[in-house]
């Protein structure tokens, strides 16, 4: 009896114009470089033969030839389960990628890529430090189809993009952005700061330090100038000193509000087989995706001006590549902005055997308040003493940052607390800037109980909870702090044992 066997996936090439956004890509990386060569080498060679003025042309015609050769040595077949992918000219590879392995799909479009109606697929998995594929680039049906593919977990077979892509499920909606809520999350973030700062710092470096140092120099003085040739008084001139850092700040908010428009315009959250999808962007769309049981960690904040304007925003913390933690194609905010209602409704969504938000939290002794503070009562005698003896009396002005500092120290312990379960654990905390972050007990990876001297002083103890994929530089630790040593140690005692069953379950 004669067995019909499946004819494997033809091979498939990358777009024909995919040299092209290669070789941009290159050009982007070695622009200094080439720009140093084409200015500096050029000076250098005038009395040398003509063809070394050419430099520049040849360095860029070995990146075009180095990104034709890899268009027509690059290769890929979508299989039932599994990706395969075929590169290199003299040295050659073949690597097969599980659809399994593949934690994050990342379907980025920037201006060009819209024009010219293709699309870079890049796929992630936990654990890697580089992206287990990045194709540059594929048509953009051609990558919603592997995008579904891979959502499907290979129980569809991938037989030609445009039937692919038709085999996409409709998906929820979970939340959209409107215009509005974008202009909000523009004028809450300090992203128009952080730009400005960073150009500061770029130029700062780039050019010579004391030509800068003349430029800002020369600034002041015209400033001060013109404000001396108005005549105005004391009162005056300093309410035109507030005017002018008034307006600084309107133009770094309404930088931050074009900055918002440009990465989360048209912000679509949507989930489809237990995968969330994220679409954003003005000029340059991104579209990113992953698996609800990838998420690790949430985190719920909170600013000033969020409670102003009553928003808050919900982050994730993904198993994905440690390279792309601060990469903003990563998936990691799942509501930039949202009312406090929106991002509740969207954790109980999510997280359905979940009790949220929290209505009974372990707060932490009001008597704790004075370790938050004891480091800055140590060192600002210190520096009093030191300005003392160098500024007289005016050095004694520091010590007015002792009772800011008790009424802070004060509010946060008021507000820390803690919460568990036998689905969550959750922590809170911060006053001027409200947070919470919380995970699910499954996704504890582990679990350290730490007590320093003021702990055992005090007869407390603090527990450390880790999960996969936390980043200490954008969220905040997942830590118990000045818990009675004794309940410490039996709740490290109940979830070590549900760790272990975990594990066992493994």
């Amino acid at each position: 009896m004669n067995e019909t066997r499946a004819e494997p996936a033809p091979e498939r090439r990358l777009h024909p114009w995919s040299w092209l956004f290669v070789l941009i890509q290159q050009l982007k990386q070695f622009i200094l470089p080439l720009i140093a060569l084409l200015f500096f080498g050029q000076r250098a060679n005038d009395d040398g033969p003509w063809w070394t003025n050419l430099a520049p042309l040849i360095a860029v015609g070995v990146l075009a030839a180095t990104s034709l050769l890899r268009y027509f040595t690059y290769r890929y077949r979508i299989g039932s389960d599994v990706l395969s992918i075929r590169d290199g000219w003299l040295h050659r590879s073949l690597r097969e990628i599980p659809f399994a392995r593949i934690h994050n799909v990342v379907v980025h479009q920037s201006l060009l890529h819209r024009l010219f109606g293709v699309a870079e697929v890049r796929l992630e998995s936990a654990g890697g430090r580089k992206p287990e594929a990045q194709m540059q680039v594929l048509r953009l049906d051609e990558a919603l189809a592997l995008e579904q593919q891979v959502r499907q977990r290979g129980h569809v077979a991938a037989a030609t993009p445009d039937a692919a892509a038709a085999a996409v499920p409709d998906s929820d909606t979970l939340l959209c952005l409107p215009l509005g809520e974008v202009i909000r999350l523009g004028l809450v973030s300090n992203r128009g700061m952080i730009v400005a700062a960073a150009a500061f710092g770029g130029a700062w470096q780039l050019f010579p330090r004391k030509l800068m140092a003349n430029f800002i120099e020369s600034l002041v003085q015209r400033t001060s100038g013109y404000i001396g040739q108005l005549h105005l008084g004391l009162l005056s001139t300093a309410l035109a000193v507030v005017v002018l850092l008034a307006l600084a700040m309107l133009l770094l908010r309404g930088l931050s509000v074009l900055l918002a428009l440009l990465q989360y315009y048209g912000f679509r959250l949507s989930e489809a087989q237990r995968r969330l999808t994220v679409e954003r962007g003005l000029l340059a769309r991104l579209r990113t995706s992953v698996a609800r049981r990838r998420v690790q960690a949430w985190t719920l904040h909170e600013g000033v001006l969020h409670r102003l304007l009553k928003r808050r925003s919900l982050r994730i913390d993904t198993a994905v590549a440690q390279q792309g933690q601060n990469d903003q194609r990563t998936l990691k905010e799942l509501a930039p902005i949202a009312t406090p209602e929106a991002c509740d409704a969207l954790v109980r969504h999510l997280l359905p055997q979940a009790q949220w938000p929290r209505e009974q939290w372990r707060g932490v002794g009001a008597g704790q308040w004075w370790r938050l503070c004891l480091f800055t009562a140590v060192w600002v005698p210190l520096a009093v003493a030191a300005a003392s003896w160098q500024f007289g009396a005016w050095g004694l002005l520091p010590l007015l940052w002792l009772p800011w500092a008790a009424f802070k120290a004060r509010r946060r312990v008021q507000r820390m607390g803690w919460s568990v379960d036998d689905r969550l654990v959750a922590v809170r905390g911060g006053w001027w800037t409200c947070w919470w972050r919380f995970a699910e007990l499954d996704k504890l990876q582990a679990l350290r109980l730490e007590r320093g001297p003021l702990d055992r002083r005090c007869g407390t103890a603090s527990l450390w909870l880790d999960t996969a994929g936390a980043n200490a530089a954008t969220a905040p630790p997942l830590r118990l702090q000045f818990v009675p040593l004794a309940e410490a140690q039996a709740l490290y005692a109940e979830l070590s044992r549900t760790l272990a069953r975990r594990r066992l379950r493994w």
